[in-house]
């Protein structure tokens, strides 16, 4: 470059300088004001540990206002600073996200297939339920029981029943415990739920929802095969209505369309099975990831190996990550199974995968020997009387999870679970509130 070129640029670069020089800054008032707003907005968001689905009440104001300052003043190393803090807050109040990999989600897949199987061993079963019977074909209207001749009696004949809704339309009447099916206009049945010929199938159900299928929800449509075995009169449903007679159905088989069937055997120990019901654990097993605790796992291991069991339906394993003393009692371990279902449809409909953070532990009764500040003023001999003087060591741990769904996206906030170990490092982690969503 010659210099009378240089020369030539001399008054512009100087006119640059000059404008960087001069560009205004923002007023120290409207600085602070941004900066209260956003402050707020940043300790909302980080109140929300991750949970995209809260009301920031100061979001609008801190980011209309910083927005403002970086129009009016872009250069402003203060506007630029508010700037990128606002970005990475805006970010954080979207909500925490997680890869979801193929591993975490194999358990859908699994039980998908598993599902298919079970659906189509049931309509093969009830095909063979059905064949060599001599059906009742004409179900509604029913037979009335005051005009009925000798020839019409439906006593003792098979009848296919369906929608017989449990527990919806269950009853307890003057002669038992019932579900009615039917309307004034075509006559009553009512299936018989007080004895075992219900209770051995349906507890097979259960099993299987618990086992293969927690899509099948607490109210359940089925189709009954029964026969028939006296009028009875009763106030249908308990409604508001006269007494009509009605047929009472002394079930046999019950079919869950599209999911599974269970029928009743007397000599059965549980009163009654479902399909291959005996092949279930054995398919399940070669989808464990993990089939036992390790008696030195983490409490955060603990709650993996828990949360595990639940995916892949692993009751035992279940069992095993629990306190025992939460269900000592049958109706301790009946409420357990209550909140095993709990789990299965969470893990179906609301959220696929877990984590787990923040352990804290603490020495609830007994000896602390990892109290660093009270064992430097005892010896040995004060130690191993404390030890022998405050009994059993019972430790208490928390554990934080955040839960995501299919998308990665966090639900809810994280949540709170308790553990316990008895015996200090002897003894080994459980569990303690099982109830708690993840």
């Amino acid at each position: 470059m010659s210099k009378q070129t240089l020369l030539s640029l001399l008054p512009l670069m100087v006119l640059s300088f000059s404008a960087l020089a001069d560009s205004p800054k923002a007023p120290t008032r409207d600085i602070g004001y941004a900066e209260y707003y956003l402050k707020e907005f940043e300790a909302e968001v980080k109140r929300a540990g991750g949970n995209a689905n809260t009301l920031f009440r100061n979001k609008n104001e801190a980011l209309s206002r910083v927005q403002a300052l970086v129009k009016a003043y872009p250069d402003d190393p203060a506007v630029q600073a508010l700037y990128e803090r606002t970005r990475a807050a805006l970010m954080m109040s979207k909500g925490n996200y997680q890869q979801i990999t193929p591993d975490m989600v194999a358990y859908l897949n699994n039980e998908k297939e598993l599902r298919e199987r079970y659906a189509k061993l049931s309509v093969a079963k009830w095909q063979e339920l059905l064949q060599d019977r001599e059906l009742i074909t004409k179900v509604f209207p029913t037979v009335d029981p005051i005009k009925l001749s000798d020839e019409a009696s439906p006593i003792n004949k098979t009848i296919v029943l369906p929608n017989v809704k449990y527990p919806d339309n269950q009853f307890v009447g003057g002669s038992g415990e019932y579900i009615v099916v039917g309307k004034p206009s075509t006559g009553y049945y009512f299936v018989n739920i007080g004895g075992r010929e219900w209770l051995g199938p349906y507890e097979a159900i259960k099993r299987f929802r618990r086992e293969v299928d927690a899509s099948i929800g607490e109210s359940i449509n089925f189709t009954v095969l029964g026969k028939i075995t006296d009028p009875v009169m009763e106030i249908p449903g308990n409604r508001r209505s006269n007494y009509s007679w009605g047929w009472v159905v002394e079930p046999e088989a019950l079919y869950v369309d599209g999911h599974i069937v269970a029928t009743f055997d007397a000599n059965h120990d549980k009163g009654g099975s479902f399909v291959e019901e005996d092949k279930v654990a054995g398919i399940k097993n070669s989808w464990y990831t993990v089939k036992d605790v390790p008696q030195d796992a983490t409490p955060e291991r603990v709650m993996e190996i828990f949360l595990a069991s639940i995916k892949e339906k692993n009751y035992e394993l279940f069992l095993k990550c629990i306190n025992p003393e939460r269900y000592a009692t049958e109706t301790a371990e009946s409420l357990l199974r209550y909140h095993w279902d709990l789990h299965q449809q969470r893990l179906h409909g609301e959220y696929v995968h877990a984590v787990f953070s923040d352990a804290k532990i603490t020495v609830h009764k007994g000896h602390d020997d990892k109290n660093d500040l009270e064992n430097f003023f005892l010896d040995d001999a004060q130690r191993d009387h404390l030890i022998k003087m405050q009994g059993e060591k019972v430790e208490h741990a928390t554990v934080k999870s955040q839960a995501f769904d299919a998308n990665g996206k966090q639900v809810g906030e994280k949540n709170t679970h308790k553990l316990i170990r008895k015996g200090g490092d002897k003894g080994r982690w459980y569990v303690d509130d099982y109830e708690i969503r993840f």
